[in-house]
């Protein structure tokens, strides 16, 4: 998979516009509880703000990945599926690594998903990476 900074200025601003929302929720909890709780914390409380803003979601959405067409037995989950378009994991750690980037990208891949945000809540200046894969070309792109 390539890696890539998204240039298409309209897509960006499309693809900024709709994840607005959702980024605010998550902003908004981060300003009210502040740094360092648990993940858990987190989110349970962007479960509230989530509805209470009358945004759609399902949290920790179960998916199955396929091979070849067959569904495997094994589960993925993924902390929040928004807006039926919207990957969502949620952190609390010192800071946003390959790890944590792999596995949501793995996510959205595995289920089809093209956009994915990384939102993590532990460290005092919250850190945010958004991404869009383009199943066509399989290339992953920040914006």
């Amino acid at each position: 998979m390539k890696f890539r900074v998204l240039q298409d200025e309209n897509l960006k601003d499309k693809l900024k516009k709709f994840v607005y929302s959702t980024i605010g929720c998550c902003q908004a909890v981060h300003h009210e509880k502040g740094a360092e709780l648990t993940e858990y914390v987190y989110q349970e409380c962007l479960e509230i703000a989530l509805q209470q803003e009358n945004i759609p979601f399902e949290r920790e959405y179960h998916f199955t990945p396929t091979f070849r067409g067959i569904p495997l037995r094994t589960s993925l989950r993924v902390d929040f599926f928004v807006k039926n378009k919207i990957f969502l994991e949620c952190k609390a750690i010192e800071k946003i690594g390959f790890a944590e980037r792999l596995q949501l990208t793995n996510y959205m891949r595995n289920a089809g998903v093209r956009i994915g945000i990384l939102f993590n809540f532990a460290p005092v200046m919250a850190e945010c990476e958004k991404y869009y894969l383009d199943t066509e070309t399989n290339t992953l792109y920040f914006f």
